[in-house]
């Protein structure tokens, strides 16, 4: 699996993740509490075979013991009166090691019952490879060989000080009990269900208000329109997060209005002295002073339309209609066309997107205008690249300085010093077209394109606009 497909297997809900992260903390700590009565049922298991190996041989009993970790009522196979055995020789055989930890824990044992070993030798071995154990069975003294007989023993000699013999005892070393595992599952499952679940009730509670949050601010984000508001649900803090958020839109939309009447209120008190202006001029007598007063109003004139149109973007009122991107592609080019100027449509695929094609005809067209501008020639394409629409404009122009392309998206900002709109425009035009995408939920990229040599060759513009 690659390392980048990893993430995209986890949650990507604030609930989910949340869940995810409280059942991997709880399987951390029920995996070291695992641990732990692991460790301390094996230490107890120790402690229990080393005394009986100490009590017998201090005592050299003559009755039965349990094996090793077995229950009263739950193993019925017991030692059949097995001996301690008493020999002048060392019992380990040939190949066996000493256990020195048993060893160890024996020997302390045995000297707070004050007995000091001589010797002590402590080893684990097979039932069916001791010759005692397998003797007492061929000569019959059981007539029923114990099941322990097929397992491991633990097997301890000592000599004492001043002593020639050894004194072996043996205990016999039980299975681990699955019991633990099964109560420690059960434990886990109980704990999952409980903790979890209750957890999962009580993030609803929160990630559900959030959740509604969340789409109604998306949904301001398009439309700026206060209707249907939240109302206030889920704990003490969501619910001020909501009231306080319902302030801030109906703030928020009384601005917008405010900005509405105010544009409304410019445009006609300056579109009506400009057309008066445009009236009063055709009185002047020198042709030449007469077309550049023309051409002076008439930049104003678009300039203003510029400033008044992007105002608008942000509160559109048409809705959007899922159109023909190469039919739409098509017949702005064909207005270029048919000015004569150089404008080429590339063949490309049938892609239809949700938009609002007068919002998206005149960002197509700033675009175009700026190739033409700067690059002398535009070449329109369209391609699908995933889950987006990619409408490429491409100039043979000097394009951008790389530390320059972000400044040219904002307000006024344009490639060239002068005022002169032929040669520089108003500097909107690439501010227009970035939050017409934005508007629709795209985006506006502009790269410089090179050539072989990796000398700048042109400006690509790219519109990216969402399919759905």
């Amino acid at each position: 699996m690659k390392a980048a497909a990893f993430p995209r297997l986890l949650p990507r809900s604030l609930l989910g993740q949340m869940l995810l992260a409280v059942a991997l903390a709880l399987l951390v700590a029920q995996g070291i509490s695992a641990a732990l009565q692991f460790r301390a049922a094996e230490q107890r298991r120790e402690m229990i075979a080393a005394n009986q190996l100490a009590f017998q041989l201090v005592a050299d009993p003559r009755f039965d013991f349990r094996p090793i970790g077995s229950r009263m009522g739950d193993d019925r196979r017991k030692w059949r009166r097995l001996r301690v055995e008493r020999t002048p020789h060392n019992p380990l055989m040939p190949g066996e090691q000493r256990d020195a930890r048993r060893e160890e824990l024996l020997r302390a044992i045995l000297v707070e019952q004050g007995i000091e070993p001589a010797e002590l030798v402590v080893t684990k071995r097979r039932a069916a490879d001791d010759p005692y154990v397998m003797g007492r069975s061929a000569t019959g003294q059981w007539r029923e060989v114990p099941q322990w007989v097929e397992g491991d023993l633990l097997l301890a000699a000592l000599r004492r000080e001043g002593g020639t013999q050894f004194t072996v005892a043996r205990v016999p070393l039980s299975t681990r009990e699955p019991r633990q595992l099964g109560e420690l599952i059960a434990q886990t499952a109980l704990l999952y269900i409980i903790l979890v679940g209750g957890l999962a009730v009580l993030l609803q509670r929160i990630t559900r208000p959030l959740a509604a949050l969340t789409k109604r601010v998306e949904t301001f984000a398009e439309t700026r329109a206060v209707d249907g508001q939240l109302d206030p649900s889920g704990p003490e803090d969501m619910r001020r997060l909501i009231v306080a958020h319902n302030a801030m839109e109906g703030r928020i939309a009384a601005l917008l209005d405010e900005k509405d009447v105010m544009l409304g209120a410019i445009g006609h008190d300056l579109k009506t002295p400009l057309a008066a202006l445009r009236v009063r001029i055709e009185s002047v007598e020198d042709p030449a002073e007469r077309e550049k007063m023309a051409r002076t109003i008439e930049d104003i004139t678009r300039s203003l339309d510029d400033i008044l149109t992007l105002a608008r973007v942000g509160r559109p009122s048409d809705p959007r209609e899922r159109t023909d991107l190469g039919a739409l592609l098509a017949s702005v080019v064909e207005e270029y066309e048919d000015m004569g100027e150089p404008v080429t449509l590339e063949d490309g695929p049938r892609v239809a997107a949700p938009l609002r094609a007068t919002w998206l005809r005149r960002a197509l067209r700033n675009l175009i205008e700026n190739a033409l501008r700067y690059g002398e020639q535009a070449r329109v394409s369209l391609e699908r690249d995933g889950a987006e629409a990619v409408i490429r404009i491409e100039d043979n122009g000097p394009g951008i300085p790389p530390e320059e392309i972000g400044a040219m998206l904002e307000p006024f900002a344009r490639g060239e010093s002068s005022r002169n709109r032929v040669t520089g425009g108003a500097g909107l035009g690439l501010t227009l077209a970035r939050a017409i995408a934005e508007q629709h939920g795209g985006r506006l990229v502009l790269a410089n394109r090179t050539d072989a040599d990796g000398r700048i060759a042109g400006l690509v513009a790219e519109l990216r606009l969402p399919l759905a």
